[in-house]
């Protein structure tokens, strides 16, 4: 059974920078959609970023120009380099991958998640 496991979460100063990775127990990220989720406390989940097998990018409007998701096949690991944080990007944020759904994708293996915190 594939797991993915989310590494990279903790608590940053409003400004700073945090790098989450995703690692996939098993070659699924070659083939498969992957999505960056975040939900904070009273707050609906919501798709951060995506990207595709074939390396499109999707972005929430609200981390345009601040966050990239990126791939690595071979290493099994897909990132989001989160620069610029705001408080308001504090939420639990957990990695999806499955095919490819519109805008969006159908998950088919989700990660536990990490904690991201931005505060002073």
């Amino acid at each position: 059974q594939v797991q993915l496991v989310e590494s990279g979460g903790g608590l940053v100063q409003p400004g700073g920078s945090l790098r989450l990775s995703c690692t996939a127990s098993g070659t699924i990220f070659s083939i498969n959609a992957v999505g960056w989720y975040r939900q904070a406390p009273g707050k609906q989940r919501e798709l951060v970023a995506r990207i595709t097998v074939d390396g499109r990018t999707r972005y929430l409007d609200s981390v345009k120009g601040r966050f990239t998701i990126s791939r690595d096949n071979a290493k099994n690991t897909v990132f989001l380099q989160m620069n610029n944080l705001k408080p308001e990007d504090t939420a639990v944020y957990d990695c999806n991958a499955g095919p490819e759904f519109g805008l969006g994708l159908i998950t088919a293996y989700r990660g536990q998640g990490t904690q991201v915190t931005v505060s002073s």
